[in-house]
């Protein structure tokens, strides 16, 4: 009987030991978890707020479109570009640096008519990430001659497919391919229309907007309209 009273004792120790060494790591992983970090880079870089003072993004052939506002928080250096989409990639046109208080001023004189879908891309400086903002589209027009139509064809099949019918938005055009965006200007009113026909076919007229086409412009009759193609 004697070494069971013996073992019980040396049993309840070990016992004691192992909870004792359990208890200490347990602070320990605890005491560890709870310091504060000190490494450089922990705090995470801020995300920028760019905001738009100024747009001019529907200009002429051979004019300057414009650009300007402010990068939040403002931080002396940083590189602001306006880019437009062309194809797949995005391409940078013009390109500034922040001022300390972060303002920055984009200009360039555009000859190459069309619509590209446009934005700012900010690339970050000291705690401040790279960002970016979509801007709506960058426009650049020339003149063209244009009438319009519709009443007495409603009901009659397009050049390109559908039936043309008078709330129809589209254009017709001799050689642009079907589906081609266009984007119109008539005074302050635009629009951005595919080409749904063919024509016109009077000598020195470049396209026949549709009647719903053309009461979205404010157009009447014919003569000069800007187009972005």
């Amino acid at each position: 009987m004697r070494p069971k009273n013996v073992a019980r004792p040396a049993a309840a120790g070990a016992l004691c030991f192992a909870f004792t060494c359990a208890g200490a790591q347990s602070a320990l992983a605890q005491t560890d978890t709870t310091q504060p970090t000190h490494e450089p880079g922990a705090q995470s870089a801020r995300e920028p707020r760019i905001d738009i003072r100024h747009r001019k993004l529907n200009v002429r052939s051979g004019r300057r479109t414009a650009v300007a506002g402010k990068v939040a928080p403002g931080v002396r250096g940083m590189t602001v570009a306006l880019q437009i989409k062309r194809g797949r990639r995005w391409k940078p046109i013009d390109r500034d640096r922040t001022n300390a208080a972060g303002h920055y001023r984009l200009r360039e004189r555009l000859r190459r008519t069309g619509s590209s879908r446009a934005r700012i891309r900010v690339g970050g400086g000291l705690g401040v990430r790279p960002g970016k903002r979509h801007i709506g589209r960058l426009n650049v027009y020339r003149v063209a001659h244009a009438s319009w139509y519709g009443p007495g064809l409603y009901g009659n099949r397009t050049g390109c497919g559908g039936t043309l019918h008078s709330g129809r938005l589209g254009v017709a055009h001799k050689s642009l391919p079907c589906g081609t965006m266009v984007t119109f200007k008539h005074g302050r009113r635009s629009v951005r229309v595919p080409v749904i026909d063919r024509g016109p076919y009077i000598a020195g007229r470049e396209y026949d907007l549709t009647a719903a086409t053309a009461q979205r412009l404010g157009f009447q009759g014919h003569g000069g309209i800007l187009t972005t193609r």
